[in-house]
């Protein structure tokens, strides 16, 4: 009986997660998704990929304010703070880690995200806002999409 050999196919997650990708947005329940994250990178020897999603401001141009300065201000200081917390908790554990920033709505620059780094895996914080009960949150989007196993943490 001769053996069949099948292509080769990639499969994500089959020996566990090897990218993890958290969105961060700086909000609490945002913050304990990237902590949650972590925790899982770390025991899984994964790569954490922090992904901030810039709003399009086209509101805040007509305001006068200066879009990119706005938008790379909030990227510059979740970054400063990533990097506070990971240098306070060197010493217990090492996790690897990067940061990305997408641009687009919340969802679609979450899935962009996922897609062009390859996660395995997505953990975002469950919405805070009360109007996501009726259009849907980032969270109950990413699932649907059906593409990664996604975590929400409250």
């Amino acid at each position: 009986m001769e053996e069949q050999k099948l292509p080769a196919r990639f499969e994500r997650g089959t020996d566990g997660p090897k990218v993890i990708v958290a969105g961060l947005d700086g909000s609490e329940s945002s913050w304990r998704a990237a902590a949650y994250a972590s925790g899982l990178a770390r025991r899984q020897n994964a790569l954490l990929a922090l992904v901030y999603v810039q709003p399009f401001m086209a509101g805040g141009a007509a305001l006068g304010v200066p879009v990119s300065e706005a938008e790379t201000g909030v990227a510059q200081q979740l970054l400063a703070e990533i990097r506070e917390s990971v240098r306070r908790v060197s010493d217990a554990f090492q996790v690897r880690w990067e940061f990305h920033t997408f641009r687009g709505d919340p969802y679609n620059g979450l899935a962009m995200a996922a897609d062009q780094l390859t996660a395995d895996a997505v953990v975002v914080g469950a919405s805070e806002r009360a109007g996501h009960r009726l259009v849907g949150s980032v969270a109950v989007r990413l699932v649907k999409a059906g593409r990664w196993p996604v975590t929400v943490v409250p």
